[in-house]
Parts: structure tokens; sequence; C-alpha cells
């Protein structure tokens, strides 16, 4: 049996067709090249915004959750991921990003956890030398310090499958005082070295 190489032209839909693209004969549409948008390359945005990583635990906890569900989806989907960690280091940071807790998971844009709750984080509170808060996150009605994995990958798998959402909408923005103190605490500590944290 002689086999007939096919040229980048040729039709490949069936065997009995022995034209190219141009010409097919089989009356379906499967040759004919698809200029779908589904078949692009995807890609998310993924703004991870946090005020520490080498003290605070849940920040770095959620890191590492922010790590692991990119891996996944890009692994499992072949969905890009662009990955923005922002250091949100000063109250001008904080008003620039619209910054309203930390740590803040964003996807396309879209905060993934829409309603805010925070409470006590020890390690924060060390690192600044006062009480601070920090954000909680709600998922499958379970309360967690760390953004579980499941939660970020459940928010990137919307982004792409659950149609176009636009961005947080410009609603007037005032930095937190649970923030501001953190940031004047920490400004205080960087300009006197020898002010004890704890």
């Amino acid at each position: 049996m002689e086999e007939k190489k096919l040229s980048n032209n040729d039709c490949s839909c069936c065997s009995d067709c022995n034209d190219d693209v141009e010409g097919c004969a089989c009356g379906t549409e499967c040759c004919t090249p698809s200029n779908d948008e589904s078949n692009e390359k995807k890609q998310i945005v993924l703004d991870y915004l946090f005020c520490d990583l080498s003290v605070c635990t849940r920040c770095k906890g959620t890191d590492t959750s922010v790590e692991d569900a990119i891996r996944d989806i890009e692994s499992l989907t072949g969905i890009n991921v662009k990955l923005n960690k922002i250091h949100v280091a000063t109250q001008e940071q904080a008003i620039q990003y619209k910054f309203v807790s930390s740590p803040t998971i964003r996807v396309n844009g879209k905060d993934i956890q829409v309603e805010l709750k925070e409470d006590n984080c020890e390690s924060c509170g060390e690192l600044c030398g006062d009480e601070m808060d920090c954000r909680l996150w709600t998922y499958q009605g379970k309360t967690y310090t760390v953004a579980p994995k499941a939660m970020i990958v459940d928010a990137m798998l919307k982004a792409v499958y659950g149609g176009n959402h636009t961005s947080e909408s410009d609603q007037e923005y005032s930095i937190p005082e649970n923030l501001k103190k953190f940031f004047i605490l920490m400004e205080s500590k960087a300009s006197n070295p020898s002010m004890k944290c704890c």
C-alpha cells in the first residue's frame, strides 16, 4: 500500500479525499483552518500582593499556595500564568495598588476573596511591634489563615472558562487603618534600628 505524505495544504480529514485544503470535496468544514478564539493561547495575570515574606507565616504560606496553584494550572491546562509578586512596603504603594489587606491575590485584576475578613496575626505583630491583623480566607464554608491552593486554582479556572470578567471597579480607595499603622511602625523601625520589635 502506498502511503501519501501530506503537505501543509493537503486535507487530512478523511482517507477518501484527495484534495488540498482549498478544494476539499468531503463536504465538511474539518479542513478549514479555524480562527476560533478558544484555540488561542490563554493567559492569566495573577497579582500576589503582600507586606512581608520573611516573617509573616500567612504571607509565606499563601506564597507557597500561589506557586503550587500556578504549577497545577499550567501543567494540567497549558494556560500560561504571569505572576506579579508585589511587596507593598509603604503607604504610597498601598494607595497605588488599592491594597486592602495582606496578603491579597488578584486574578486578572479581580480579588479572589470578595468579602474581607481579618484577625490577629502574631507573626506580623512581632515584626512591627504591635498587634496587627492579616487576611482570613473563606473557601467552601471554612476559614483559613493561608489561602488554600484549591481556592486559587478555582479562581484561575473561573477567569478562563467562566467568561470575561472585568477588573475591580474604580471605587474610591482609602488606606485601611490597620495597614497605615503597620507601615508607620515599619518606617519607624527602619529609621531607628535600635527599636525593639518584641
